[in-house]
């Protein structure tokens, strides 16, 4: 996963925003503050990699939907 970088945006496989990188920590991406959902904005959540479809450019495209994208907190 070295083509992940701060900052890449997130989308699903519907095209819709899921997040946005803040770094990637071992099969996981942290995602940024300001993407946590309401209620959860004083911490990270994680996207696992292997939902990564592909990376194109700048923008990490997961294999299934944004609505059915798991976001774990942190551990």
């Amino acid at each position: 996963m070295p083509k992940i970088r701060e900052h890449m945006k997130i989308i699903g496989k519907d095209g819709v925003h899921v997040g946005t990188v803040d770094r990637l920590e071992g099969n996981r991406i942290k995602l940024t503050r300001k993407d946590s959902p309401e209620g959860h904005k004083d911490h990270h959540h994680y996207i696992d990699t292997k939902y990564i479809g592909a990376i194109e450019g700048d923008v990490v495209k997961l294999s299934v939907n944004a609505d059915a994208v798991p976001k774990s907190e942190a551990a």
